[in-house]
């Protein structure tokens, strides 16, 4: 145990509830929670949009971002080890204040992202190629429903169970993906590749801009494991390795399915899930008669990914709020309540859910005109809520290592502090430019002279998107300093209370029995 300031120490409830946490998490379960979150395979078609150099650009940032901020949380993962992760982490750096807007920006981020995008995505595939659902119908909302309280479920039943659905997702996700690879190999070797020229996978600054902010969310989250690192049977020792398997798996998971899909399909057919399963379909085209019930088949895996998708962000996320609320940094302390038997911050979850269906039903109820464009742009704010909180996350993680240098790092990234601090700098930069594309699109590519045609792309004008996107974030914050402020009594010491400490070492083998 390391001393620690009361501003950067847990809670005495904080302490108490995570003696509710049941240590199940292995590395194989880890890793899978990692996979499960961050490789999206929604996103494919939707980059995959804008044709040959968004291989370029995915390659270019998996060697200049991926890795980097692999290699930084790698090492603050095995190191710091205390359930809540990030949270924790920004809290030890820099505070409590600073930790409760981190928190917020990366909670809101996934029940918005499982209401509002996912469950939609999977109505529209399996209405397309499994059963027509209409649109407003029972049928729709109830599955809209069911998706969304799924993925809640998953995050509330104790974890020794709830972790299947993750894990099931993720190696489900890596079969599907290598088979799509290997089908579209046969397809091409039959029927002849497009676009193999260096011409076609140039790249271009329009394309990197439009590209940055999707490419970096879907890049992000190989640390979320350690927001339940208090469940985890050896986290010292597992989560670098997790880490790095996961990421090598992510990068494989988006850059060989990327290539598959422009290799088959025409720029100008691809376009958002619907691009995805347009590659599909052509290449099951190998299947003859049978290519109808393969893509039947193949959507059916795809909703159930999604799924499991956005239940392994709802474990990981709804832990991180949980804890900080338990550490008087998200109101009074009633979310930050672990149910003794399950082990699972349900009070949290159940507002997750919550959220989600309401996204959910202003998406239903705002569809058409300059509703849905608005709701649209409030919907996009929210999911890049995820990115901006990075903002806090990386500086941290590197501040840790001068400030603690005495804590254990199983793992630690070689070339010493000179070329960690340019990790960080280099994973900072890229989170900063990709924050401000998000935040002001338009801006830079006026600045370079780029075409961007903002109200056609957007439906609405410049600067109503700019009060709407202000306005959308400056509640977000809003929320979370009164999260804060009504947290108050929770970080007060109780009379006769010692001094706190803070669980800055890894979890070692010698705790814990080592798991295969």
């Amino acid at each position: 145990m390391t001393s620690a300031a009361p501003e950067t120490a847990p809670t005495r409830m904080a302490l108490e509830e995570s003696k509710h946490l049941k240590k199940t998490l292995g590395r194989f379960d880890i890793m899978f929670l990692v996979v499960a979150a961050v490789l999206s395979i929604d996103l494919l078609g939707q980059v995959a949009g804008f044709g040959g150099e968004t291989f370029t650009w995915t390659l270019v940032l998996t060697v200049f971002f991926m890795f980097p901020y692999a290699l930084i949380f790698a090492e603050t993962g095995g190191a710091f080890t205390e359930e809540g992760g990030v949270y924790t982490w920004v809290r030890t750096a820099y505070g409590r204040f600073s930790a409760a807007i981190t928190a917020m920006l990366t909670w809101v981020t996934q029940p918005v992202w499982v209401g509002g995008t996912c469950a939609f995505i999977a109505v529209e595939t399996w209405s397309a190629y499994v059963s027509p659902i209409d649109h407003g119908s029972f049928t729709d909302y109830g599955f809209k429903l069911v998706f969304i309280w799924i993925t809640v479920m998953s995050a509330i039943v104790s974890l020794k169970h709830g972790k299947w659905l993750p894990t099931l997702g993720a190696i489900v996700k890596i079969a599907f993906l290598a088979f799509f690879i290997i089908v579209t190999a046969i397809y091409g070797i039959q029927n002849g590749f497009q676009g193999l020229t260096a011409s076609y996978f140039a790249p271009s600054l329009t394309g990197f801009l439009a590209l940055v902010p999707l490419l970096l969310f879907s890049f992000l989250g190989f640390e979320s494991g350690n927001s339940a690192a208090g469940e985890m049977k050896n986290p010292g020792r597992d989560v670098p390795i997790s880490v790095a398997r996961s990421a090598g798996i992510a990068a494989a998971g988006y850059l060989l399915p990327i290539l598959a899909i422009l290799l088959v399909v025409p720029v100008e057919d691809i376009s958002g899930i619907g691009g995805l399963f347009e590659a599909i379909s052509t290449v099951f085209s190998i299947f003859g008669a049978g290519s109808g019930i393969m893509l039947t088949i193949s959507a059916v895996i795809f909703v159930f990914i999604l799924v499991s998708q956005g239940g392994a962000w709802m474990i990981i996320s709804d832990r991180m709020q949980a804890m900080a609320a338990a550490d008087g940094a998200f109101f009074g302390g009633y979310f930050g309540r672990i149910h003794p038997g399950l082990g699972t911050p349900v009070r949290v979850n159940t507002m997750s859910g919550v959220v989600a269906s309401l996204f959910m039903l202003a998406a239903m109820w705002f569809v058409e005109g300059e509703a849905a464009a608005l709701f649209q742009v409030v919907l996009t704010i929210c999911i890049s809520t995820f990115l901006m909180s990075y903002l806090f996350a990386i500086p941290a993680a590197i501040s840790l290592r001068k400030k603690f240098p005495g804590v254990h790092r199983p793992f630690k990234v070689p070339g010493g502090d000179t070329l960690w601090k340019a990790l960080g700098v280099i994973c900072f930069a890229w989170i900063a430019l990709g924050t401000w594309v998000a935040v002001f699109p338009g801006t830079l590519e006026a600045l370079l002279g780029v075409e961007y045609p903002f109200a056609e792309i957007w439906g609405v004008e410049q600067g109503t998107f700019s009060v709407f996107t202000l306005t959308t974030l400056g509640i977000i914050v809003v929320i979370g300093i009164l999260g804060y402020v009504f947290g108050r009594k929770l970080r007060e010491p109780a009379p006769g209370d010692g001094p706190t400490s803070t669980p800055l070492v890894a979890s070692s083998a010698e705790e814990v029995p080592a798991d295969a």
